[in-house]
Parts: C-alpha cells; sequence; structure tokens
C-alpha cells in the first residue's frame, strides 16, 4: 500500500491559529452592481473570481437580465431598487443584501462593489482568525479620521456623531454574531430608516450601526483596497495574500495594480485578468505564464 505524507508548513509567529476552520461555503459574498454595469464590470469578475466561486457569490442589482440569470441562477438578485446612484438606492440595495444573509445561515457577510476583486483564499484564511460567534466587523476605512454626522432623534432634536466605518469600496465584513445584534436597525425596513436618521450613504450607515450604535469598533485590515488608494503600492509578491483589489481612477490618473502580467493593459486594462493569471494558473483561458 502507498503512504502519503502531508507536509504543513511550519507556521510563523505572525500568522495565529486558527479560531475556527471555515471554508468558502461559509462565507456570503455580496456584489454589489448597476444594471447599466452588467457587461463592462459584472462579466470581467464573472470570468475571473467568481467563475471559481458562484456558490458563495449572489449579485445585487436593480435590473432584470436574462444573460445573468443563465449564468448564476437564483444568485441574481433584482432588488427593485432605483438604478439611481443616491444615498437611498445604495441603501436600498444594503438592505436586501443584510436580509439575504440572515436568511443563508451562514457565518460570515461580506460586501464587495463590481469593481473589486475577491481573493477569496485569502478571504477564508483571514476569517478563520476570529470566530463568527463573536461581534466582528473588518474592512479598512478610506478617511483618515472618523466621519461626523448628524443623529436625527424626532421632534427637531439633533445629537453629533462620529465613528469609524470600513469603506465598502474596499469590501468589508460583518460575523453572523454581530448581524444578528444589528437587526433591530437594519432588517427588513429598518436599514432605509436608520440611513435616512444620519442621511449618510449604506457603508457610512453600517459603521453607524456598528460603532456607534452596538459599540463595536472596526477591526482594520490593510488586505482590503479600494480605488481610493494608490494601488500602484501593492507589490506582485504580496498580491496573492490580499483578500480584495479594485481599479479606477486616483488622483486624475488611471488606477491599477501593477502588474507584468499575463496580459497587456490594453487587454486587460483592470489587471483582474492578469491577477487571476497569477493565482490561478490553471485557468483555460490563461497563456502559459512568463517568468519576470
Amino acid at each position: 500500500s502507498l503512504l502519503y505524507y502531508s507536509y504543513k508548513p511550519a507556521r510563523s509567529f505572525a500568522d495565529p491559529p486558527p479560531a475556527e476552520n471555515i471554508s468558502a461555503n461559509d462565507i456570503f459574498i455580496a456584489v454589489k452592481t448597476t444594471k447599466k454595469f452588467h457587461q463592462s464590470r459584472l462579466s470581467l469578475l464573472l470570468e475571473t473570481w467568481i467563475s471559481r466561486n458562484v456558490q458563495q457569490t449572489y449579485i445585487f442589482t436593480d435590473g432584470e437580465d436574462d444573460e445573468l440569470k443563465k449564468k448564476i441562477g437564483s444568485h441574481a438578485i433584482n432588488t427593485n431598487c432605483s438604478a439611481a446612484h443616491s444615498r437611498q438606492a445604495l441603501s436600498c440595495k444594503m438592505a436586501v443584501e443584510y436580509d439575504k444573509f440572515i436568511e443563508s445561515g451562514k457565518k460570515w457577510f461580506c460586501h464587495v462593489d463590481d469593481d473589486n476583486y475577491v481573493n477569496v483564499r485569502a478571504l477564508v484564511k483571514h476569517l478563520s482568525q476570529y470566530p463568527h460567534t463573536q461581534d466582528m466587523y473588518l474592512g479598512k476605512p478610506s478617511l483618515d479620521r472618523p466621519i461626523e454626522a448628524t443623529e436625527r432623534l424626532g421632534d427637531n432634536k439633533m445629537k453629533p456623531v462620529n465613528f469609524w466605518f470600513a469603506t465598502g469600496g474596499a469590501g468589508f465584513c460583518v460575523s453572523r454574531g454581530l448581524a444578528l445584534k444589528m437587526s433591530p436597525w437594519a432588517s427588513g425596513g429598518h436599514f432605509m430608516n436608520t440611513a435616512e436618521k444620519i442621511r449618510l450613504p449604506d457603508d457610512c450607515t453600517i459603521g453607524y450601526i456598528i460603532e456607534s450604535v452596538l459599540g463595536v469598533p472596526l477591526t482594520r485590515s490593510n488586505l482590503f483596497h479600494s480605488h481610493l488608494e494608490n494601488l500602484q503600492q501593492v507589490s506582485r509578491s504580496e498580491i496573492h495574500k490580499q483578500i480584495t483589489l479594485s481599479y479606477g481612477m486616483f488622483e486624475n490618473k488611471s488606477n491599477i495594480i501593477n502588474l507584468k502580467g499575463a496580459f497587456p493593459v490594453e487587454e486587460d486594462p483592470s489587471r483582474f485578468k492578469s491577477v487571476h493569471c497569477l493565482l490561478y494558473p490553471d485557468t483555460p483561458w490563461c497563456p502559459p505564464q512568463v517568468p519576470y
């Protein structure tokens, strides 16, 4: 009989032991989009990271799309929210995301935008450090100080509040234990009402409920990235550790990962295909990897 040896590399001191063994199936990944971006943005995600994580990923949009339904079935969710990029429309979608997560029974709720690449292997590794039953809110702020807002208390009374929030543009995750505590302010129509109380967008409202109302601090992680930061600073050797990547404009210049990858920039302006081929070189459409 053959003997199989499983080799496990020594754990570094910087790498804490997992708090619980979770798999990708324990994570509910919500992607927020709008119908006008189904072709330009969503098709890229479906071709890259979503193709390996269809079971974990739910797409929240604002219009019917038969082609999308053919690809991912009931994981394409028409929120029936407005297609405007307004505070109310964004909060309407987040409310549906929250309710669908609670309904799913999964351990972690992770929200990303349609310009994020999600490295699910890195996400699983990171979330396994924290028990999903504890109060955990993970992400990265886009501001260098807490946001200041005014809470409307009724009877024309106002109260100043300030709190940190993880930007939706980089993605954030909330444990099930904490998400259940958010229910009085987030479930059903409550999320929209809460957002109107502070008159801020959906990601700020999540931070308000968690930090200001429930008193749970944001746990920061530099492994989440939005187009609001300089993406050139993410080095090729560190890409496999990052949880989310993005692309866009920053200070009027194209803001993308600096990666001499499988495709030239003209063919892969977001660099997501090149990132995907770096992480998953066995992908059928990836050209043979050239060492750099």
